[in-house]
């Protein structure tokens, strides 16, 4: 008995002495806090939206090899607008709308003019910008007047565009109108003193009078608009079962209007409106 009496009290032992090398529990841990919310709202739609990407200032591709310019700008201040997270590509001018069609992309911004055929084709948005007709002639020359007072002045245009259009029905019996193939091709005949002066697309003028080819000339007079020959402007192309979508796009490009947005864009790349 007295054996058995000491085992045990050697088992107590031997087990408060456990007891007091084995680690105190860790306290319970709090529940984890949920992840704070973010402050930015989430993309409501994901679309991509294709440019030419080879008609600088306007769409061109940046030292990334990203479409950048002024449309692409545009684009992506409706992009936040509407929600929307977009994604840029560069595709073949003859590829865009028939890439639209097929639905590899979702809007076309690259100037893109309004006519019968993309009307019938195409969903179109609303105009975003319009570069209107102008004259290019000698520093100094007066271009800024009606018909008569240009009487006999030899003023070249690309021959089958519709400022050669504009021309026919506004000059037609006051200047000597000369037709070139290409409008590249009258502005030198300019610059070589064999016209007074050049009548063509804005912008198109004004880009070649920032060049030392140009050096000689500059863009003068009122701007010339005519819906009848020179068209209505620059829309973006989507499909036309799309029309939430350009109703969206043509909400962002009307507030874009309002609030001064496109007026800040336009004179980051141009001293003259678009609008």
């Amino acid at each position: 008995m007295r054996l058995a009496a000491f085992f045990l009290v050697l088992l107590a032992m031997a087990g408060m002495a456990f007891a007091q090398q084995r680690p105190p529990a860790k306290p319970a841990q709090p529940a984890a806090k949920p992840a704070p919310k973010s402050p930015f709202t989430p993309p409501a739609f994901k679309i991509t939206i294709a440019t030419e990407a080879g008609f600088p200032p306007f769409n061109y591709l940046d030292k990334k090899g990203l479409p950048a310019g002024f449309e692409m700008e545009l684009a992506q201040e409706a992009c936040q607008r509407m929600k929307a997270e977009c994604e840029y590509v560069a595709v073949k001018w003859d590829d865009l709308i028939p890439g639209l069609l097929d639905k590899k992309f979702d809007i076309i911004m690259s100037s893109l003019e309004v006519n019968n055929e993309r009307r019938r084709r195409l969903g179109l948005s609303r105009r975003y910008y319009l570069s209107p007709g102008a004259f290019v002639a000698h520093k100094g020359e007066p271009f800024d007047g009606p018909p008569t007072l240009l009487r006999n002045k030899r003023i070249g245009v690309q021959k089958d565009s519709t400022h050669a259009d504009w021309i026919d029905k506004s000059f037609r019996r006051s200047a000597q109108i000369k037709r070139y193939p290409t409008l590249a091709d009258a502005l030198k005949a300019l610059a070589s003193d064999e016209l007074d002066a050049v009548f063509g697309d804005k912008v198109q003028l004004w880009l070649w009078s920032q060049k030392p080819d140009g050096k000689c000339c500059e863009v003068m007079g009122q701007d010339i608009k005519d819906n009848q020959t020179l068209g209505v402007g620059v829309s973006a192309g989507l499909r036309r079962e799309d029309a939430k979508l350009r109703d969206a796009l043509n909400k962002a490009f009307a507030e874009m209007n309002s609030d001064g947005t496109f007026k800040k864009l336009n004179e980051k790349y141009f001293p003259f409106s678009l609008n």
